[in-house]
């Protein structure tokens, strides 16, 4: 049931429904089913512009007894539900009940299909009209912070083309079809049969993927065409977000050109050291500051990765930055804050089973693991939260550090010392992930004290050995030191004349772990 709460906030956001919308479900007498029949309920008595109605369970057809034709987008799993309007197909569909951090999901698909529109910028949504009839599934888990941005984007390419549908469907919720579908990672898209994308995706990189899948050529000449920016900020996280709130305030011209907004605030859980805020989580963190940095009319370009950086011939010409997708951007001076991403253990298996027993963010992907045995490799703060995470959830977690001892926290080892269901080996060399063709089976460890060798079976392996800059693309244009970083002075200058670099990406200090 809904607290009072999420009903209070559920009701002022369905005041801005444009018009009546169906919820349809396909239920039996399980309490999982109760629960989201007493939610959908609860939903429509709020508005009388929702209606609610449930299948007869024999039904393959949600708007059959509307005389409306056929959809592809049906709630065959039980518990299940469609939004749609009345006396049409339904395109969107829940299997499982969207809470936690779905949540938000299901409150954008109530407004979008009711005719609320997608805040989309014109060109993006012609592209998305576009595109060819597809049925997506995504497979979430509720604990996922990552998984509502790929689900809704989903969604509002089913609002936006009618020949786009698309169901989230909980894993928690339907574990068989999680094994029988070798889903190891989440969000997981499946486009029919296939899996389509596994991790987090924005709107434009998911509409580039399917245009590249189709063999059309995604619209970005505009790109090469807009005018010389007076600064142009590379990278989307917070640093990147500072330059440009504070560039934009003084009336300088400016675009931030980054993959995804938000950079690796989106796979942070928790945040709890930011000053003035108590406790926040890493996407809304994230929203707010796109939210701040549109705001202040800073152009976004998104779904793009820069590739190289071309140096200004002479003092006073334009920088120039290539794009991956082949657009050309200029401007008079560029920050780069292109952060950081997980550093990868670099031994065989790794990247074979990646997203198939290998891991880099417990809280998305644990849940999957649940009755499992895991390992986490990484003894540092992130490590053992990590393990500590994970034991309430799988059978047994086993820690490896490379180090004769932990580096985490005292709070945090006395804690996992308290844990009866984790082993922790130290001084232990990770030397191979090992699988069996579809999947983790294992792990393989050298005693750095005796040199001996081990195996550990298990099925999951969770990498938390820290960060590695995102800096490769800059090879011989700036410098960098040992780690990858770039070198910069107290005003954030690097060796190249008008380019300037902040945050993680840098050599700004108290960063590495």
């Amino acid at each position: 049931m809904l607290n009072p709460a999420i009903r209070q906030s559920l009701n002022d956001y369905l005041q801005r429904l444009a018009g009546p919308i169906e919820l349809v479900a396909r239920l039996d007498d399980s309490p999982a089913s109760a629960e989201m029949r007493d939610t959908l309920t609860a939903i429509a008595h709020l508005r009388g512009a929702i209606a609610y109605r449930e299948l007869d369970t024999a039904s393959t057809d949600p708007t059959a007894d509307a005389g409306a034709p056929a959809a592809r987008a049906i709630p065959t799993r039980i518990p299940s539900f469609t939004v749609g309007r009345p006396g049409e197909p339904p395109r969107i569909a829940f299997a499982g009940l969207p809470m936690g951090h779905e949540f938000s999901s299901l409150v954008l698909a109530l407004l979008q299909v009711s005719g609320y529109p997608p805040r989309i910028e014109p060109a993006l949504r012609a592209r998305i009209e576009a595109l060819p009839s597809t049925d997506f599934e995504t497979v979430i888990s509720l604990s996922c912070q990552n998984c509502p941005d790929v689900v809704q984007a989903l969604n509002a390419l089913a609002v936006i083309n009618p020949g786009i549908t698309h169901t989230m469907i909980d894993g928690g919720r339907f574990p068989a079809e999680v094994e029988s579908r070798a889903v190891m990672a989440v969000p997981t898209v499946f486009r029919g049969e296939e899996i389509f994308i596994t991790g987090h995706q924005t709107l434009e990189q998911i509409v580039a993927r399917i245009e590249a899948a189709n063999g059309s050529t995604p619209v970005v000449a505009a790109a090469g065409q807009r005018d010389p920016y007076d600064m142009l900020i590379i990278g989307g996280g917070p640093a990147g977000s500072s330059a440009a709130i504070y560039a934009a305030r003084k009336g300088i011209r400016t675009a931030m050109v980054a993959e995804r907004f938000g950079g690796q605030v989106l796979d942070t859980l928790a945040i709890e050291n930011y000053a003035s805020v108590l406790h926040t989580e890493g996407p809304q963190f994230a929203r707010a500051l796109e939210a701040q940095v549109r705001e202040q009319g800073v152009e976004m370009i998104g779904g793009r990765r820069v590739a190289a950086l071309e140096p200004a011939p002479h003092p006073g010409a334009l920088l120039g930055i290539e794009l991956d997708d082949g657009g050309r951007l200029q401007a008079r001076s560029v920050v780069i804050a292109t952060g950081a991403r997980w550093r990868d253990l670099g031994v065989p298996g790794e990247q074979q089973y990646r997203n198939r027993g290998v891991a880099y963010c417990p809280h998305c992907d644990g849940p999957l693991f649940k009755g499992k045995r895991v390992a986490v490799i990484g003894g540092g703060n992130s490590g053992v939260e990590a393990a500590i995470d994970l034991a309430g959830i799988v059978a047994h977690v086993t820690l490896l550090e490379f180090a004769a001892e932990l580096k985490a926290d005292a709070v945090l080892q006395r804690k996992l010392a308290s844990l009866t269901n984790v082993s922790v080996i130290t001084s232990a060399q990770t030397t191979e992930v090992v699988g069996d063709g579809q999947r983790v089976t294992g792990l393989r460890y050298t005693d750095r004290r005796d040199g001996s060798a081990h195996e550990v079976p298990l099925a999951g392996v969770f990498v938390q050995i820290g960060l590695v800059p995102n800096t490769g693309w800059l090879e011989g244009t700036v410098e960098r030191n040992r780690f990858g970083e770039i070198i910069i002075d107290g005003h954030g200058r690097t060796s190249a004349p008008g380019v300037f670099a902040a945050g993680d990406a840098t050599t700004v200090p108290f960063m590495r772990s």
